[in-house]
């Protein structure tokens, strides 16, 4: 249970220190009652976790995440509250770990990761389908979904990259059954897209989600 000051909204001007179990685990500067200037975090043995800087109560700048050790993590840039920009994680050696990009809090298909010796890493997964041809008994096909690693984590999403940004407003998950992964479409009569776009966010071996696009042509013009 974290046990929290109060910060009045009569205008409190100051540092409000957050503490559980006697530990101190946030500092948050305030002004005129509004997050104003830089947000700290703690870990439990009170080494630095996390800093963000505050305008007006919104999140601008970069925030960073700390290692145990004083090293940073990872920083994000913010604008009016929101990631953009390129978000870089590092290793403790302060080399470079990976590079994602985001443009006014959504994700773009870059992503660079890095081994420890500094080679960029390639070869992700890419996604593949089959097809359950039953149009001309029920009318219905259906459009299997896996990845060329199968052991791999993914998340299948059924959408276009909207001007090459990942917005899961208009990208909607695919939920798993059994541990398959499908999309059913059927017979409608009248004309529809001849295809269908899927985007594989992919879990990577640094704990990224890779984003790999597939446009799959379907074999009838009119399903939906």
């Amino acid at each position: 249970v974290t046990d929290t000051l109060a910060v009045p909204d009569t205008g409190y001007t100051g540092i409000t220190k957050y503490y559980s179990n006697n530990l101190l685990i946030k500092e948050i500067t305030f002004k005129n009652g509004v997050r104003q200037g830089e947000m700290k975090t703690y870990y439990q043995g009170g080494q630095l976790n996390h800093t963000l800087w505050y305008e007006n109560g919104l999140r601008e700048d970069t925030a960073k995440m700390y290692y145990l050790e004083g090293q940073v993590y990872r920083s994000t840039p913010y604008k009016h509250d929101t990631i953009d920009g390129t978000q870089i994680q590092y290793y403790r050696d302060g080399r470079i770990k990976a590079k994602l990009h985001f443009i006014k809090g959504l994700r773009t298909p870059i992503l660079e990761e890095y081994s420890r010796d500094g080679k960029l890493v390639r070869g992700y997964p890419e996604i593949v389908f089959t097809i359950n041809d039953n149009y001309s008994t029920t009318g219905k096909v259906r459009i299997n979904l896996e990845l060329t690693d199968k052991a791999r984590n993914v998340k299948f999403y059924r959408g276009e990259l909207s001007n090459d940004l990942f917005d899961t407003a208009k990208c909607k998950i695919i939920p798993s059954v059994n541990g398959k992964t499908f999309v059913d479409l059927k017979k409608s009569g009248t004309p529809q897209t001849d295809y269908i776009g899927i985007t594989g966010a992919i879990l990577t071996d640094f704990g990224n989600r890779y984003l790999s696009y597939k446009k799959i042509d379907l074999p009838y013009k009119d399903l939906k």
